[in-house]
């Protein structure tokens, strides 16, 4: 009895090692922000992203390793707020308009979309109209709206129906001729 009750405790032990080295609790690390390449379209509307001024966004889905890439941020939240999408969110990237700049963001300046504080609203042009101005630190979104125009904002405050307003308001503008200046290169 003794050696049957010690080969089930051994046999237990071995199996709960077994179980807890299988990693299955670790989480996967984030895939990196990837270079913007003269090639590259934006998933949404197909323009080739490079050509575009303003901040860009890239976005990863939950089980694929794939990367989709964005001319805009407006474009990467029309993407990330469709149903389909939303609850499948890994993460994603936007540029930090306050080090990069505003006609050509570089690619080390990605910051995580989720962290980002957001400008809407405001007077700067990006790809094909209005953009969310993207910022890592809430200050520079205070200091590019007191410039530029808008309203801060969270990851979490912009939705499909701030898109449309966006959208309608950017189209209101273009019919009546008045589309404002582009400002200076880091959009200040």
């Amino acid at each position: 009895m003794i050696r049957v009750t010690l080969a089930v405790r051994t046999l237990a032990f071995t199996a709960a090692l077994l179980l807890a080295g299988c990693g299955g609790n670790e989480e996967k690390p984030l895939a990196a922000a990837q270079p913007i390449t003269d090639g590259d379209s934006c998933h949404v509307c197909g323009m080739l992203i490079s050509e575009l001024p303003g901040p860009k966004g890239q976005a990863y889905l939950n089980r694929d390793d794939a990367v989709r890439k964005f001319c805009s941020t407006a474009d990467l939240f029309a993407f990330l707020l469709q149903p389909e999408n939303e609850s499948r969110l890994s993460h994603a990237w936007v540029h930090d308009v306050a080090v990069t700049p505003w006609g050509q963001p570089a690619d080390d300046a990605f910051i995580l979309a989720s962290d980002a504080w957001y400008v809407a609203g405001h007077t700067q042009r990006g790809a094909m109209g209005h953009t969310l101005a993207s910022f890592k630190e809430r200050h520079h979104a205070e200091v590019f709206r007191d410039t530029h125009g808008g309203e801060v904002l969270a990851f979490g405050d912009i939705d499909l129906e701030l898109l449309t307003e966006l959208a309608r308001a950017d189209a209101s503008m273009q019919h009546n001729g008045g589309m404002p200046g582009q400002g200076d290169a880091h959009g200040h």
